[in-house]
């Protein structure tokens, strides 16, 4: 009997058991071991992923992986359904889904499951910035449905037409299918999430456990009503309701996800990512942030400081990370740059926190060195330096602050150097740059390797503060350029084409 091909030497089994110690091989050549933990607590039915990479083992129980499943399941025939939805309904949707979150009665219960999310993530510690359901983020989540409620529908938009004797060809917009989205513990991700509907796809999500209550409650009281009341199939919109960290795995190694989008911490995006592109997933993913300041010679001192004071009024992705000062213009500008950091501090009544890369050394800087200050973070409040010492290398770190405003300062010979510095240590995500000259901004934005580049304040890169509309998340470049869409991720983003030939010659031939 012929042999097999090599690519075809292959024998396959369920797995239903891992043994201490048992050899997984990973990334070709290489082999990685079971831990005695793992073997105890995988059982049938469970899954194994191997990360190819690093050989890291990820287990994910028979519950969650059922879970995933019926959740996709429900999405992929929501899917379907919404072909015979109309545009009129997907409008009153948001509009409904804004009108119950607004509503005093309905809003009541989702309150209280965020009250008990802060309290039960204050006493683990954990970082409550961004967990908060406060005023200002209900009236954003409102405001962002309302602005799905108010775009021009888009599932079968005509991107372009090419003519030609007797026949034409229609570029047209389509749906993707279902959207898997993995995100912190931020309510009001929650809504933006939904804007996938209005080009006709379908979403299941994950929400970090310290939000769940919170999105449980948001679903029962203003999700699923708007659902039902505008007609739309209840699939639509799925909440993955577990609070396993092993339910983003499982469901983005699904290979029914047209599309699986990140957002979050650096590492747990970036694994996140790993196990989609290794499922066949295309994936989006927005984790590390962290903006950089350029300041030019010519710069006006005033603006300069205005930036750096107004992109540190609170901590998310945008915030001011890295600032970069050229050693010839130091004296100058440190003290302006120091100003409007403790400024920026008395702001949130709170002391702030500089990190000075090495070569960096000043006058300016001597007394931040010498001074103590306390600093409030999820764990508690620790007594630092006002200012300490970093390697170059460590430019790359983004400083989730809680209250204090952290930033990193770099002293460097000219805009070329800090463009360097960010195109290697940085995530690769924005850049400001103070200066007068115009032949200096060209020459940035054709030199930086990233999506989001300004003259000003950086807190300015957000989809529905730039661009009027509520953003899935923000795509740094740390992964490489994203394809044939902008590091904004927006539900009208979420589609496809389709060519749709209409013959006006019956005897039209090759």
């Amino acid at each position: 009997m012929p042999r097999a091909p090599p690519e075809l030497w292959a024998m396959t089994d369920q797995l239903t058991a891992l043994a201490p110690q048992m050899p997984i091989p990973f990334g070709g050549d290489r082999v990685t071991y079971v831990s005695d933990e793992l073997a105890a607590a995988f059982q049938p039915g469970d899954r194994l992923v191997v990360m190819q990479s690093s050989g890291t083992l990820l287990h994910i129980t028979a519950d969650v992986s059922g879970r995933v499943d019926e959740a996709v399941g429900r999405a992929r025939e929501a899917f379907a359904a919404l072909a015979s939805v109309t545009d009129a309904q997907l409008t009153d949707f948001f509009d409904l889904f804004a009108a119950h979150l607004e509503d005093d009665q309905a809003f009541g219960p989702i309150r209280r499951a965020n009250d008990e999310d802060l309290a039960q993530a204050l006493s683990r510690g954990r970082s409550t910035t961004r967990l908060e359901l406060s005023s200002r983020m209900r009236a954003d989540m409102v405001s962002g449905l309302r602005s799905w409620r108010d775009q021009p529908a888009g599932r079968d938009h005509l991107e372009a037409v090419v003519e030609h004797d007797g026949w034409s060809v229609e570029q047209r917009r389509a749906p993707l299918g279902v959207i898997g989205f993995v995100f912190e513990g931020r309510p009001n991700v929650f809504a933006d999430a939904t804007g996938v509907l209005r080009t006709g796809n379908t979403v299941v999500f994950r929400i970090g456990s310290d939000a769940l209550r919170t999105a449980r409650a948001i679903v029962e009281s203003a999700l699923l009503p708007a659902l039902r009341q505008s007609g739309l199939p209840e699939g639509a919109v799925v909440l993955l309701d577990t609070p396993a960290r092993s339910g983003g795995w499982a469901l983005f190694a699904d290979q029914r996800l047209s599309l699986a989008v990140a957002r979050g911490s650096g590492a747990a995006v970036d694994q996140l990512g790993e196990v989609a592109r290794q499922s066949g997933v295309p994936v989006s993913l927005h984790g590390t942030g962290g903006a950089w300041l350029v300041v030019a010679p010519d710069a006006d001192p005033d603006r300069f400081g205005a930036a750096v004071f107004h992109s540190l009024d609170r901590k998310v992705c945008n915030t001011l990370n890295v600032c970069c000062v050229p050693r010839a213009i130091a004296g100058e500008f440190l003290p302006v740059f120091l100003d409007a950091l403790d400024r920026a501090g008395l702001r949130r009544d709170a002391p702030v926190r500089l990190h000075v890369a090495a070569g960096a050394e000043h006058p300016a800087l001597e007394s931040w060195f010498a001074e103590t200050v306390a600093v409030t973070r999820a764990e508690g409040v620790f007594d630092e330096p006002k200012a300490s010492r970093l390697d170059v290398d460590q430019l790359s770190t983004e400083w989730e602050w809680e209250n204090s405003p952290e930033v990193s300062l770099v002293l460097v010979d000219d805009v070329a150097h800090a463009v360097a510095l960010f195109n290697e240590f940085s995530p690769r995500f924005g850049i400001s740059l103070i200066s007068g000259n115009v032949a200096e901004h060209d020459r940035l934005w054709s030199s930086v390797d990233a999506p989001f580049v300004g003259d000003g304040f950086t807190r300015w890169v957000d989809g529905q503060f730039a661009l009027d509309k509520p953003e899935l998340g923000l795509s740094n470049w740390q992964h490489g350029r994203l394809f044939a869409r902008s590091g904004i991720l927006s539900g009208d983003s979420a589609y496809t084409v389709r060519l749709r030939v209409r013959q006006t010659d019956p005897d039209l031939h090759r």
